[in-house]
């Protein structure tokens, strides 16, 4: 079986953006099968909890220096390019598997 990947959500309050674009990374990890475990956290939370993850989804613009993999995620609130970011989540989560 395929490791877990644990995916930090983030959003500037932790709780609107985040949790709408939390629930579209389930999905879109569910329908490829690949085994997630998502947290959800505000943008000031990303350098305390960025250890402990394996990617990290911001659904606004995040430019801090990070040491894991970010991936921009509004699209998946608004529907602007849904399918680029769809594939680059996929992706990104296959390329993490094959490491380990």
């Amino acid at each position: 079986m395929a490791k877990e990947l644990k995916i930090l959500v983030a959003c500037g309050s932790g709780v609107a953006t985040s949790t709408v674009a939390q629930e579209a990374v389930k999905k879109i990890c569910r329908d490829a099968g690949i085994p997630a475990k998502i947290i959800k956290s505000t943008m000031t939370e990303i350098p305390a909890k960025q250890a402990d993850v394996d990617i990290v989804m911001v659904t606004t613009n995040y430019r801090q220096k990070l040491d894991k993999p970010l991936i921009k995620v509004f699209g998946l609130i608004s529907g602007i390019n849904e399918d680029k970011i769809r594939d680059e989540i996929i992706d990104t989560c296959h390329r993490l598997q094959n490491e380990n």
